[in-house]
């Protein structure tokens, strides 16, 4: 069996951390670094030939120089003579770019990125909660997306939650609040019905569902400035909502996100560590941070082992 090496760019050197000591085994030796003008430079420092390589990197922001990071470190294990490298993407980004919709004259960013990375030499990506799962068949190489589900549900069943009701932010997540909701012993889901005039601005319009006096559980892939679940916590607190907390994957937390969620009357977020949190964001008081470290690091020795990853969740 080739020798399992894992390597980490800059963007998520914590959560690469916490897999490399739940594999017990050490980060690999690399630089990651910048030339004097911006270009990203990297060096391996030991020998990678044969080895089975797994690259740690979240291309969250700063997005273009996270990827390039990730994409210059798989050439580099290429040439180094890498057996097999696998990315990890933790949370990728320009996934919310699959589609041209009504013919716009608009790129497809996630299949460029995905093409990016097929033709530098990945021979494998493993990535979690994808925003359009449809976005595995833009590669051309096999592609893992595990749920980051079972963690979240670890934390919603230990939190004293009292008659919950699981919250979907908006039609599109319906099918996510139903898994969660069946998850939690088949409790009720609310939805909330919201007209986005313009992009990252969002304005509540209805809830479907009956929240007075009960726990509300917002679930969602991904939270970005956070306009939308604000309102929808609003929205709820005012139909009656005892307490609204709100779980999502990716702390994405883009422009005015700690303004809006330390002034909202949401009562706790809680995301996972696929994006590091920003000293802004961990002041707000509100928002805390569970890990994937177990669960990256299961899906990565089995895939160094040939193992299923889909049996990670079977049951």
């Amino acid at each position: 069996m080739p020798d399992m090496k894992l390597f980490a760019g800059n963007a998520t050197p914590e959560l690469a951390q916490r897999i490399a000591d739940r594999l017990y085994i050490s980060l690999g030796d690399a630089t990651v670094d910048r030339f004097s003008d911006g270009e990203v430079a990297v060096q391996i420092n030991e020998n990678v030939r044969g080895s089975d390589v797994f690259i740690i990197q979240s291309t969250c922001a700063p997005t273009n120089d996270n990827l390039m990071e990730l994409v210059v470190m798989i050439d580099a294990m290429r040439r180094a003579s890498a057996g097999r490298i696998t990315a990890v993407i933790p949370y990728f980004g320009y996934a919310r770019q699959d589609r041209r919709v009504r013919s716009a004259r608009v790129p497809i960013t996630a299949k460029v990125v995905a093409d990016f990375l097929s033709n530098v030499g990945v021979d494998r990506v493993l990535t979690i909660d994808l925003h359009a799962e449809q976005i595995q068949g833009f590669f051309d190489v096999p592609v893992d997306n595990i749920f980051g589900t079972p963690v979240l549900l670890e934390d919603m069943a230990n939190r004293g939650l009292e008659d919950p009701v699981v919250v979907s932010p908006d039609l599109g997540g319906v099918v996510r609040a139903r898994a969660t909701a069946k998850a939690l012993g088949d409790i009720d889901i609310a939805i909330v019905d919201k007209r986005r005039p313009r992009a990252n601005v969002s304005e509540v319009m209805n809830l479907i569902g009956d929240v007075e006096g009960r726990d509300c559980v917002i679930v969602d892939d991904m939270i970005d400035t956070g306009g939308t679940l604000c309102k929808a916590a609003e929205a709820l607190k005012e139909r009656g909502a005892k307490r609204v907390f709100a779980y999502a994957t990716h702390a994405v937390f883009s422009g005015t996100a700690a303004k809006n969620i330390k002034e909202s009357v949401l009562d706790q977020v809680i995301v996972t560590d696929s994006i590091t949190l920003s000293p802004e964001m961990a002041a707000t008081g509100k928002v805390s941070q569970l890990t994937l470290s177990s669960m990256l690091a299961e899906a990565i020795r089995r895939i160094s082992n040939e193992e299923s990853i889909s049996a990670m969740f079977s049951h």
